[in-house]
């Protein structure tokens, strides 16, 4: 993933044939840097060997879910649909949580037939419907709850998670209520104690409030967890001056938190599995100026990548070709949808472009394809694993016919 010859090569492959045998937009993952983060990721907290399990709702794609499993994670999923690609991808059921704040009769009672490690309950309500349904079933169900910490990640609002006002989990009054419920409970074994604060988090400090505030509930309690689900958020540098998490202090707080408490630690991660390795091959379609800038048109939308349009998102956007000439003028890189959100990025020097050159947006490995939409009634791109020389094909280009 560098240029050569002021050509950009992702691995071995020359993108610029690539974008003439496949047409754009793009989506082209590296199998190579999703081996090197898994890798990094448990490198970092070898110490303490954590369960793994990838949030399958950064990248549903069975062939990345498959090669991630290769490399011994599990899977987190949020829906049945998560679960069930999960399964096909071969991901041990042993090795597969099931999170969510809604999860229906349905869900539960799936997951439960599947025998799955851990169904971690956002409410009262899930809770007993868990305990009807596996007593139904005549089974004994293995769950976790998840604590609402009440901890600022200091990330997006759209993407924080462990505050008081948000939606997930339970505050440490219903969190006790439910442990003390659940001793008595024929049908439910509590086994987990889970938190997730947010994603795309850069300082490790809201995670060392995080574990003080568990660390100081299970003092309280005087249970014995077996797991404790930490989520996942870790993020990733979307811009080369940001700051990135370091890993070596969040570990150091999780090693004396279980000096303390003798648990399985669980890790759910996304974006720094799957983030970096991906990126958005596109093409340049006009070029439209004002008296200020110049809108660079692409061929790629807001339905193929939305984070830009709902978030705020900044992914860094690069010409496929190296040139010396800087634009004078302010680039706009907007896509062909009619809503001004449709806009990927404003930068002021960039190398002077025209119509129907490439360029390539970065890190789109996580929550790409999987936010993509057919609004305006535009096909989903196709989908591309790279590894050496070597390309695959792991989801075609959707057809207009497939949409009618």
């Amino acid at each position: 993933m560098k240029y050569i010859n002021k050509n950009y090569s992702f691995e071995k492959v020359n993108l610029e044939k690539l974008a003439k045998r496949f047409a754009t937009p793009i989506y082209c993952y590296s199998n190579q840097k999703i081996v090197k983060n898994i890798k990094n990721f448990k490198s970092n907290f070898k110490s303490f060997s954590p369960l793994i399990c990838f949030a399958v709702k950064a990248n549903s794609n069975t062939q990345i879910i498959k090669l991630i499993s290769k490399h011994g994670l599990g899977a987190d999923v949020v829906s049945k649909g998560e679960l069930m690609m999960a399964l096909k991808a071969g991901v041990k059921s042993k090795k597969i949580v099931f999170s969510g704040v809604g999860k229906t009769s349905s869900e539960l009672s799936y997951a439960i037939d599947k025998k799955i490690l851990l169904i971690n309950s956002e409410s009262k309500s899930e809770v007993l419907e868990i305990e009807k349904i596996a007593k139904e079933k005549n089974k004994i169900v293995d769950i976790g709850i998840r604590l609402n910490p009440n901890t600022d990640a200091k990330t997006l609002n759209q993407i924080s998670t462990g505050k008081k006002e948000n939606k997930f989990g339970v505050n440490q009054k219903t969190f006790i209520e439910l442990v003390n419920y659940l001793k008595k409970s024929k049908y439910i074994k509590l086994k987990c104690l889970s938190v997730h604060i947010g994603s795309q988090i850069l300082d490790h400090k809201p995670y060392q409030k995080m574990l003080e505030t568990i660390n100081k509930l299970i003092d309280k309690i005087h249970y014995k967890f077996e797991f404790i689900d930490l989520g996942g958020g870790m993020g990733i540098s979307y811009q080369q001056s940001k700051k990135k998490l370091n890993y070596k202090k969040y570990n150091y707080e999780i090693k004396k938190f279980l000096k303390k408490h003798k648990s399985k630690i669980i890790f759910e991660p996304g974006r720094s599995i799957i983030g970096n390795a991906g990126i958005l091959i596109s093409k340049v379609i006009y070029i439209k100026e004002n008296q200020k800038k110049k809108f660079i048109i692409l061929d790629a939308a807001m339905n193929d990548l939305i984070r830009p349009a709902l978030y705020g998102a900044k992914h860094k956007i690069i010409p496929l070709k190296k040139i010396k000439k800087i634009s004078k003028k302010t680039y706009e890189f907007v896509g062909p949808i009619c809503e001004t959100t449709d806009k990927f990025l404003t930068i002021n020097k960039f190398q002077i472009l025209k119509e129907k050159d490439l360029i390539i947006i970065c890190d789109v490995g996580a929550y790409g394809y999987s936010l993509s939409s057919n609004y305006n009634l535009r096909t989903k791109p196709i989908e591309i694993l790279v590894n050496g020389s070597k390309i695959t094909v792991i989801k075609k280009r959707q057809k207009l016919k497939d949409l009618f």
